[in-house]
């Protein structure tokens, strides 16, 4: 059964406010305070999302989603290659998605179908991107999507509850320091090899 359209924007709404006091306070933020940044009441929320997992499920699966959409625009981008992957880092940076993932590991299953198909559409896109700059001549051979994503993860990922969310303003032009450092040719040999996202899972 299709949402009307208000039932919809409520819904969008709390996922919104979710979202925001999630990566400003951690996953045990209470619902109700959830419920009242989003301008509805306690029972809207409920009456949406039964409990705090489906609600996280939500949020985790909507940013995976928007950066999802992100890489495809970049993909689709027919001018120079390394732009549409400065726009991607910054894009999926401004998703805060690294703050989120202590949820899928601590709330639901990190291998949640809906979440694994976001989280394998995303890497192929991001995968095809990197291969496109490296193919231009423009991304330096050696770093991987792994790589890039961890970068992306300890520059924009807030220390939940911590009063220094106003170092956000200064997320972007650290992200572009690194991707200056990405660009080809490289100027030094980096230690190790390439990550891979396989490597990431390695425990």
């Amino acid at each position: 059964m299709r949402l009307r359209a208000d039932a919809l924007r409520n819904r969008e709404r709390i996922v919104s406010a979710a979202r925001e006091m999630f990566v400003e306070f951690g996953p045990d933020v209470p619902l109700d305070e959830i419920a009242r940044r989003a301008g509805v009441g306690n029972a809207t929320v409920y009456r949406n999302f039964p409990d705090r997992d489906a609600l996280v499920r939500e949020v985790v699966c909507s940013v995976m989603d928007r950066t999802v959409a992100a890489a495809e625009d970049a993909l689709a981008e027919t001018g120079d290659a390394f732009e549409a992957l400065e726009r991607f880092t910054h894009t999926a940076a401004d998703e805060r998605i690294s703050a989120l993932c202590p949820m899928v590991q601590s709330t639901f299953d990190k291998n949640h179908p809906d979440l694994e198909a976001a989280r394998l559409r995303c890497e192929e896109l991001v995968e095809a991107i990197m291969d496109r700059a490296r193919e231009a001549g423009q991304l330096r051979p050696d770093v991987g999507f792994g790589d890039l994503m961890v970068a992306v993860a300890q520059l924009s990922r807030p220390p939940a509850g911590a009063a220094c969310l106003d170092t956000d303003r200064f997320v972007h032009r650290h992200l572009q320091l690194l991707l200056d450092g990405l660009r080809a040719p490289a100027r030094s040999t980096l230690p190790g090899t390439a990550l891979t996202m396989e490597d990431l899972r390695k425990p």
